[in-house]
């Protein structure tokens, strides 16, 4: 298990990551070894984050050519708050879609919208994110706001 630093415990960050609905940033390197960030719904799950992307993504290729990442999770709206790290991403084909069906969920309510029915359409082959964090550290500025 990784060690966490910050002013957070683990379960705490943990509640965190499972209740907030904001978009994991991450931080990668492209095939011209140039420093690029996205955005990407994720879940929190035995310590790992879980994304999802398709296939022909440009940050299927950016990851292949390097794994390493850097990522954050935070509010948007003040007290801003939230978690950081590195790790490494590995991505694996999501055939049935279970991580974006779930992700759908987490972040639309369901899968009962037009994005939703874009996403989950069936010549849309997904690829599953999973990024394996190797440091993390939780800040929160609440009693500075």
């Amino acid at each position: 298990m990784v060690t966490v630093s910050g002013p957070w415990t683990n379960e705490e960050m943990e509640q965190f990551l499972s209740t907030e609905t904001v978009p994991l940033r991450l931080g990668c390197r492209t095939p011209a070894d140039k420093p690029w960030m996205l955005s990407l719904w994720y879940r929190f799950v035995d310590g790992a984050f879980e994304c999802a992307t398709g296939a022909d993504a440009a940050v299927i290729d950016y990851l292949d050519y390097d794994a390493h990442v850097s990522f954050e999770v935070s509010t948007n709206e003040p007290p801003y708050r939230g978690v950081r790290g590195n790790g490494t991403a590995t991505m694996t084909t999501d055939e049935d879609k279970t991580v974006l069906t779930d992700l759908l969920h987490r972040y639309l309510g369901g899968t009962d919208s037009p994005l939703a029915e874009r996403l989950l359409a069936p010549d849309r082959r997904e690829i599953q994110i999973t990024i394996t964090p190797d440091r993390l550290h939780t800040w929160d500025y609440s009693n500075r706001m």
